[in-house]
């Protein structure tokens, strides 16, 4: 009798202990979901809008096109030969048009990526910040693509090129980590993108790195019009997935 009435009385101690359990488990929670929601709220309000960056980008990308235009440089003046000189100076003609169809391009792209965000934080500033310094230096390789096929010497055409093909492959890298950083962080995101989707989009930079990276070795050890051929090929490509892949 001794022995079930000692049975009794500690069992009789769990209903307490589990009603307090589960008391502390509930305050648990609370505070947990509490402090999810402050570092929520700390998050969104650490995040800035996008318009200011959408400015200042185009900013940039309105002078990479003045700046090209530079390269277009007046003909020695001959007398008399004014016509030859301005046929002569067809290289240059054809690397402004190049170039900025190439920078007009990828503005669409940049503004398609755009369309996906609705917030950008720090990481994503910087992010954009190297693509739009790789986008800046694309006047330089122009211009001496544009002397070294004036010039008509293979050897300076080859070397044009490869820098043509770095520079513009340093483009596409840029925007390597762009895709994944907005895909793991979707409050950047617009509401109804699907993060996925952005994630898909990752495989376009790497398609420019490759192509360019082909497009050097082709325009070094083979001619530099196979390589020319593959930018060209790459305007189409960039210019078709613009508004993304699926």
């Amino acid at each position: 009798m001794r022995k079930r009435g000692a049975l009794q009385a500690s069992l009789s101690i769990f209903p307490p202990l589990l009603a307090i359990l589960k008391t502390l488990l509930l305050i648990a929670t609370a505070r947990f979901m509490a402090l999810h929601g402050v570092m929520s709220s700390n998050r969104e309000s650490s995040l800035a809008e996008k318009d200011r960056v959408e400015m200042f980008s185009d900013g940039v990308f309105a002078i990479v096109v003045t700046l090209m235009v530079l390269e277009i440089h007046c003909p020695p003046s001959v007398h008399g030969h004014l016509a030859e000189e301005l046929l002569q100076m067809w290289p240059s003609y054809f690397a402004y048009a190049l170039a900025f169809l190439y920078v007009g391009i990828i503005w669409l792209n940049h503004h398609g990526l755009f369309l996906f965000i609705r917030k950008v934080d720090l990481t994503f500033n910087a992010m954009n910040l190297f693509g739009l310094a790789m986008i800046a230096l694309l006047p330089f390789p122009t211009g001496v693509m544009a002397d070294a096929f004036r010039s008509g010497d293979l050897n300076d055409e080859k070397a044009a090129v490869v820098l043509y093909a770095i520079v513009a492959g340093l483009m596409s890298a840029a925007w390597l980590p762009a895709f994944p950083y907005l895909s793991r962080h979707p409050e950047l995101l617009q509401p109804n993108i699907n993060p996925e989707l952005v994630a898909k989009q990752k495989y376009r930079p790497v398609v420019g790195v490759v192509s360019y990276a082909i497009a050097a070795l082709l325009g070094w050890f083979v001619h530099p019009v196979l390589a020319i051929a593959l930018f060209i090929f790459m305007l189409i490509y960039h210019a078709k997935t613009c508004q993304g892949v699926a």
